[in-house]
């Protein structure tokens, strides 16, 4: 042994060291992989009747194994309901988008203001980072799997940018499958198949591409038969990342990336992404429904399954009744005919059937009708599909209970649809909101410089705020669910005929202004519903040319057939706007010059009614 190492160069003695540690980690991936075998087994199950292959089952190995039918005869078609009720159920989630601000640390007025920054950017930097669709992505692995995770990374250096991406729960390996979440983990692998040009970009390391199999729904559904060769990567190679958590040892955790038996990268965790600037994994988990005991959460998949084989069983034991019914079944005296031929050709219209003299003639069993018993029991478990799942008739074919003769009581049916979804819905908002935890402290770690980012303000108008990292202060993030309901349209809508009934939105004169109405018609859909409503936004769009005009001295005192109330609203929010008094700085004249136009409005404004007032008398 010693004459050995003697003779191993420092070169070859690194690259040995590489190679055992790419080897530990490889086998610790394969441990874990073969430790998981039973949960994806299921998901593989839960695939497959997804797809509409639902004549599989799990065997003792844990494969996924076509069932073969007990008579040739037997119909196996399939009546798949699971599809459209996880439709249904991705239909309702993806209006969950939680709206998240920044709750301040304390009442002072630093405190307010650096919460008041940190709620711009994060509202500007997920708007950017298109979040809604990556939430989709997860959502959708959520109802197949049970469980679904985003990683949150950041790319480059200080002028880089946070990175969000949905995760599948195929590429997660925790250290424990009994660990409630992830802060019960303490090791986790992201082992993902890379194609070996991206790891040379990334890591400027060539690797040999492997063999790999194919670990996503379309291996799933589609692997089911027996003789189905797997599909393969044969361009990838398998990237291994194991996070380790910090511990007294390794204050600071530790991460190795490993692809082939080379290691890309050793160190420690690179992210401060954890409470009081503490470095933690870089993933959040959003599970379905959470399973007790386990890591990975329940898909409704899973319970609905046996309900699924017993509705395909009712439905063929069913057709094959009726068939019986329709083709009949003869009873033949043996040796009477050829009943070759009779199985063959069956009793064709005219045709002649010759027995043998003596023998009784063949003859049609009495079948009978189609026992209730299937109809009852098909109804049955179709309420059972609505039981398990959470998901109605409302909700699955926009069908309305005749009972329900109003609206209040049509929208009590869909606030209590919308309730048996509630447990996955603030699973999904509690992890939007570490998401939102983990993207400022990123920008808080590594956005030293100054960056300019535009959002609204509060007033609904666009504003440009400059900010760096040193800005966002540990501050908790919350989600405001009345801000989410009102963000949709019908949420919108609901609220503004509140506002109507409370006569909030009525002026001084308790009455509903023309200005408002025509803004109320727009939000309702109904922009252009009257001509009235129609001139309304040409005056409105007149008044908002001349405040342009105005900067550049071409505006002139009003016009005859302007609007004046209109136009005196519009010139004064102009006039009430940042953007004027920028300027004004650079042309002075330009408030007198708008005063005077205003006052013009008002001038005719008054003439106008002056005259009115006399035509009546």
């Amino acid at each position: 042994m010693s004459a050995r190492k003697s003779l191993i160069t420092p070169s070859a003695a690194a690259k040995e060291s590489e190679k055992a540690v790419a080897e530990e980690v490889r086998k610790d991936y394969e441990r874990r992989r073969e430790e998981r075998r039973s949960t994806e087994a299921q998901w593989t199950l839960n695939a497959c009747f997804l797809a509409g292959r639902q004549f599989v089952e799990i065997d003792p190995m844990f494969e996924v194994k076509e069932t073969l039918p007990e008579y040739v005869w037997q119909e196996r078609q399939v009546y798949n309901h699971i599809a459209p009720i996880v439709e249904t159920r991705l239909a309702k989630l993806s209006a969950v988008r939680p709206v998240m601000s920044v709750r301040p640390a304390s009442s002072s007025d630093d405190d307010l203001k650096t919460a008041n920054a940190s709620t711009k950017i994060l509202s500007a930097v997920t708007a950017r980072l298109e979040t809604d669709n990556v939430i989709t992505r997860a959502t959708m692995w959520g109802q197949l799997t049970g469980s679904a995770f985003y990683k949150v990374t950041w790319e480059g250096g200080d002028g880089g940018e946070v990175r969000i991406t949905a995760v599948s729960p195929y590429e997660i390996y925790p250290d424990s499958l009994y660990a409630a979440g992830l802060d019960e983990v303490r090791s986790l692998i992201h082992a993902r198949a890379v194609p070996v040009s991206e790891i040379a970009e990334l890591y400027g390391a060539d690797v040999p591409p492997e063999d790999i199999e194919f670990a996503a729904p379309e291996r799933a559904a589609f692997s089911a038969l027996p003789d189905l060769v797997m599909t393969r990567k044969h361009d990838c190679a398998m990237l291994i990342e194991r996070y380790e958590r910090p511990t007294a040892a390794k204050p600071d955790g530790e991460l190795i990336i490993v692809a082939g038996d080379r290691v890309l990268y050793s160190g420690a965790l690179p992210y401060r992404n954890g409470t009081d600037g503490s470095r933690t994994f870089p993933f959040v988990r959003q599970n379905t429904l959470e399973s007790p005991g386990a890591f990975f959460g329940t898909s409704m998949i899973e319970r609905v399954i046996p309900v699924q084989r017993a509705y395909n069983a009712v439905k063929n034991r069913k057709h094959e009744f009726m068939n019986r019914i329709c083709c009949g079944v003869l009873a033949v005296e043996d040796g009477a005919v050829d009943t070759d031929e009779l199985e063959t050709d069956g009793l064709r219209p005219g045709s002649v059937i010759v027995y043998r003299q003596g023998s009784q003639a063949p003859r049609m069993l009495d079948q009978g009708n189609v026992p209730a018993v299937f109809t009852a029991e098909e109804a049955r478990l179709e309420e059972e599909f609505n039981t398990i799942t959470g998901v109605s008739d409302i909700m699955r074919s926009s069908f309305v209970p005749s009972n329900a003769d109003s609206g209040k009581a049509i929208q009590l049916l869909i606030d209590q649809d919308d309730t048996r979804l509630s447990i996955t819905s603030d699973l999904i908002r509690a992890a939007v909101r570490d998401i939102a935890k983990m993207v400022l402290r990123l920008y808080k770690q590594f956005a030293s410089s100054a960056r300019l980012t535009k959002c609204v303000g509060e007033d609904g108008s666009v504003e440009i705020i400059k900010w760096k990292g040193s800005d966002i202060g540990e501050c908790d993030v919350v989600y405001d669910t009345v801000a989410e309901a009102a963000a949709g349209r019908s949420g919108k809508q609901s609220r503004l005929i509140e506002l109507l009934q409370l006569g909030l939105l009525n002026d001084e004169d308790g009455k509903l202004g023309a200005a408002t109405r025509h803004k109320l018609l727009n939000l309702f859909g109904y922009g252009s519903w009257e001509t009235a409503a129609e001139l309304q936004s040409l005056h409105e769009e007149k008044a908002d040319r001349e405040n342009l005009a105005a900067v550049s001295g071409e505006i002139g005192d009003a016009d005859e057939i302007d609007s004046h109330d209109l136009h005196i609203r519009s010139h004064t929010r102009f006039m009430l706007c940042d953007d004027f008094e920028k300027a004004v700085s650079a042309h002075p004249e330009l408030k007198d010059r708008m005063l005077r136009h205003i006052r013009s409005h008002k001038v005719a404004q008054s003439l106008a009614l002056k005259a009115e007032a006399g035509n009546a008398e």
